[in-house]
């Protein structure tokens, strides 16, 4: 599939006004690939104003999810790519300046919180367990009591248990107990998971990067920056950014909701 062209960015008709989108949820089902629909969609929206995604999962992921379906590099299908709510970042497929969660806890203090986690699991009574129960990325911790490795029918089968059983939010409650002193954000999102992540590295990191734009010769002011999420209510992991006072936010029940708003508002 050849990549369509895109004015300049400070030639498109709505120039200061940029769509951010959540991923799993939001412009997928929850981790599947994105559909050719919505996928053409976004094209058409990119040639009026600057796109991007803003996703708690590292590139690869979303390059799987959004890059594969397309046929192209996920960082040539928007204008800017959030991976790790934006620690890893990419405009006009070029990376912006990163950081990283190991530089700023420490190994001791990591060392300590992921030995927590795996002693918390390991007494977890639940249906099934499979593998990877602590996903370590460059932003955060991605802490699963299933296991990342689940299959998307175990997934299903465990996001409905926990909306009885509270496994995440009882786990999140001891960690906070626990590490409260550490300045770290705990945010429930997806099926199966949670982030741990110091304070402020939420999806709002990502707004620093549209920021600096601003900031620099010839740049852009994003005046209206949309935020499209699923995961819309406090304590989920599209909350900060939601309800930041930067952003204009739309809780979506998911892709086909998310196009629906997008051609009301975009008349696409």
């Amino acid at each position: 599939m050849s990549v369509p062209t895109y004015p300049p960015l400070e030639e498109r008709p709505l120039k200061d006004t940029i769509c951010l989108f959540d991923v799993d949820g939001t412009l997928t089902p929850a981790r599947l690939d994105a559909s050719p629909e919505i996928l053409a969609l976004l094209q058409s929206l990119r040639q009026k104003c600057a796109i991007g995604f803003v996703g708690g999962s590292d590139l690869v992921k979303q390059e799987e999810q959004l890059g594969k379906p397309a046929g192209a590099p996920v960082t040539s299908l928007f204008d800017f790519c959030f991976a790790e709510n934006g620690l890893t970042a990419y405009k006009l497929g070029q990376p912006l300046a990163s950081n990283s969660f190991i530089r700023w806890i420490g190994e001791p203090q990591y060392k300590e919180l992921v030995n927590f986690c795996l002693h918390y699991i390991a007494d977890l009574d639940i249906p099934v367990k499979r593998g990877t129960f602590v996903e370590f990325r460059n932003g955060m911790i991605n802490v699963s009591p299933v296991g990342r490795n689940a299959s998307t029918q175990e997934r299903n089968d465990f996001e409905a248990f926990d909306k009885e059983a509270k496994v995440r939010h009882k786990f999140v409650a001891a960690l906070k107990e626990k590490f409260g002193h550490l300045g770290l954000t705990f945010s429930i999102g997806g099926q199966i998971s949670f982030d741990v992540f110091p304070n402020g590295w939420d999806k709002t990191y990502c707004l620093q990067h549209l920021e600096n734009e601003a900031k620099k010769p010839d740049g852009i002011t994003y005046k209206n920056i949309h935020f499209f999420g699923d995961k819309t209510f406090e304590g989920g992991n599209d909350w900060e950014i939601y309800s930041d006072p930067r952003t204009i936010g739309h809780s979506v029940k998911g892709p086909e909701d998310t196009m629906r708003i997008l051609k009301e508002l975009f008349d696409l």
